[in-house]
């Protein structure tokens, strides 16, 4: 059974600095573990300010990604290229950003990604924190419904077609359930249907369907968008 806990934090700006203060420790921590980010705009001023000062790493930490859409990755479009200034403050090396190759076709993107996850996991990396976000329409990563999830089953990695006619590569429920603290961060305006249906556990909310292997899972909102 899945253990859903909310916080709640009473402005945008608070919510960013918590979430700044999180990914540090979790920079910082020893030990070899990676750090899943998430994509869209919810989590970017965290990623900025950390970017902005010393930043010390533990040396076999490891970066890897929720989501891609499929597009360049210099793309303002692009996950990988919005979290460029954290990546380049950390300065990790390349073998320890598993990035989704997007200059593949896009099934040979997602076998490629899904081949980088399984490996990392293999290699006996703990995947620590894991970001989430959350759609006004339920979803999260690029997972945007019952179809998704089900092709989803026994893949670490999936190509997805999105509603908004863009394609993505994301991570799937069995990868989400090997994250030991998977946390939604939340904001921005017309979320609160998608909120209330996670925070009751809705088992029609597809956000809240992909973290049902997972033991705990946190959700992080600004009081602006509290159910």
């Amino acid at each position: 059974m899945t253990t859903l806990i909310t916080r709640h934090f009473p402005s945008h700006a608070a919510l960013d600095a918590a979430l700044a203060q999180r990914l540090g420790q979790a920079i910082a921590a020893n030990g070899a573990s990676a750090i899943m980010l998430a994509g869209g705009s919810t989590p970017l001023p965290a990623y900025r300010a950390l970017a902005r000062g010393p930043l010390a790493h533990a040396a076999r930490l490891h970066i890897l990604f929720s989501d891609e859409r499929y597009v360049p990755s210099d793309s303002d479009a692009s996950n990988y290229h919005q979290s460029r200034p954290l990546l380049d403050a950390l300065a990790l090396p390349a073998a320890a950003v598993a990035r989704v190759r997007t200059e593949l076709p896009l099934e040979e993107a997602a076998a490629d990604y899904e081949r980088e996850l399984a490996a990392l996991l293999s290699s006996g990396v703990r995947i620590g924190l894991g970001l989430l976000g959350l759609g006004a329409d339920g979803h999260t990563a690029s997972l945007f419904g019952a179809a998704d999830l089900e092709r989803a089953r026994g893949h670490l990695a999936i190509a997805v077609h999105r509603p908004d006619g863009m394609s993505a590569v994301s991570v799937t429920p069995d990868f989400l359930a090997q994250v030991e603290e998977p946390v939604f961060v939340v904001a921005g305006s017309g979320k609160h249907d998608a909120i209330q249906a996670l925070a009751a556990q809705d088992a029609r909310s597809t956000a809240w369907r992909a973290v049902q292997g997972c033991a705990r899972v946190q959700l992080w909102m600004h009081d602006a968008e509290r159910p």
